[in-house]
């Protein structure tokens, strides 16, 4: 097991910026991460295997539901606390922050914010401490960008629903105890199931040989007739801008959890330049890599302000889901560069397992697709400003 040695980079003092709630967040999560997470991690991605021992430790720090009201098992927080510890999460590995967003935004969110009473407390609880695990069911074999094409259907049987379809790329899936799933009725309107592990048709397969996100547990979900109460529908929003007010938080959460994963290369790289010599000296001394070290602090300086601002906004009920998409596509594409650069100052050893680079490398290229890829966000700004729909 490897030490951390991680020291955040703060070259604007963003932490003035933050009260002293946000920093115990942050400081919790972080030193969590160190302890637990980062002396296992390269090991588990390395065998491609989800570390479930990790779970409970995630529900502690408050990774499950941090904005979840303390009723239903929450710790309350705003939504700067969120980000924060899906920064640090993120500083570990992007797949273990996946876990926690998907679990937080994707499943207890629409719980909390589209169920019942009585959903939320059945399920919520259980959600928080980690008891359960959820899943979110919205991308399909042939509709990713496109979700508004989904092909999973359900029919009224009079006394329960009858679904029927596949989800996948399914972040959690082969683990989780309950999946929020969309699909259509049979006019063809989008509404969220409830489905529980153990309903009869419904199967969770593992997604195997994947060379991103190694370290989380990715699957299918796949209802063949399942019998899902009528109770379990999700009764106070419809349609498809009800599953994307939901990858709105977690795209927040993504914004917040790249600037993590770029802190950890950027730091490993500032360390490995000033201890690495060649021709005589440190090769932190050459215009070159200094060059590259500048420029990652730059851009990692840029998206904290940027993500502290959009989370003023969010606190304020004010951010927009245009604005969420900018910080996202920004934040990872600087995130992704950031661990190509920093692979080249540590040059053969970059590749290497002895250090977190080529695995954030990787992550990164499914965190830079997955919740809207590099491009649809591209175009959600464009339509934003112009008004004129590219999607049309």
């Amino acid at each position: 097991m490897k030490s951390d040695l991680f020291q955040a980079p703060d070259y604007y003092q963003v932490d003035d910026l933050l009260t002293e709630e946000h920093k115990l967040v942050r400081n919790t999560a972080r030193e969590w991460v160190k302890k637990n997470l980062s002396p296992i991690i390269e090991e588990y991605a390395q065998r491609a295997e989800f570390p479930k021992e990790l779970i409970n430790g995630l529900a502690e720090v408050g990774a499950f539901g941090s904005y979840i009201p303390e009723k239903y098992g929450g710790a309350g927080l705003d939504q700067i606390s969120y980000g924060l510890i899906m920064q640090e999460l993120e500083r570990g590995d992007s797949g273990i922050r996946s876990t926690a967003s998907v679990q937080s935004s994707l499943v207890m969110g629409p719980i909390y914010n589209y169920g019942t009473e009585a959903q939320r407390q059945k399920y919520l609880p259980k959600l928080a401490s980690g008891e359960w695990m959820g899943s979110f069911g919205l991308t399909e074999p042939n509709h990713g960008s496109n979700p508004s094409g989904m092909e999973t259907k359900f029919k009224d049987m009079g006394d329960h629903y009858l679904l029927n379809g596949a989800k996948m790329w399914i972040s959690n899936a082969p683990i989780c105890d309950v999946a929020v799933v969309w699909a259509k009725n049979e006019e063809g309107r989008i509404h969220g199931l409830l489905v529980e592990r153990g309903m009869e048709g419904f199967s969770t397969p593992e997604t195997h040989n994947k060379w991103s996100l190694r370290a989380s547990i990715t699957g299918e979900l796949i209802f063949d007739n399942v019998k899902v109460p009528k109770e379990n529908l999700l009764p106070n929003k419809s349609g498809l801008g009800a599953p994307l007010l939901c990858l709105d938080s977690a795209r927040y959460g993504i914004a917040w959890g790249a600037i993590g994963a770029a802190m950890d290369c950027y730091d490993t790289a500032l360390r490995y330049a000033k201890e690495r010599t060649q021709f005589g000296k440190p090769i932190g001394q050459f215009q070159l890599q200094q060059k590259k070290l500048a420029e990652m602090i730059t851009e990692i300086t840029k998206a904290q302000l940027l993500t502290w601002r959009l989370g003023s906004l969010k606190n304020e009920g004010r951010a927009t889901s245009a604005q969420i998409s900018m910080a996202k596509r920004n934040n990872v594409d600087m995130a992704l560069k950031i661990a190509r650069e920093a692979r080249q100052v540590l040059g053969a050893m970059g590749i290497s397992g002895e250090y977190s680079i080529m695995r954030h490398a990787m992550n990164l290229e499914s965190v830079i697709t997955y919740e809207g890829t590099h491009d649809v966000h591209l175009l959600i700004t464009g339509l934003d400003i112009t008004g004129l729909n590219a999607f049309k």
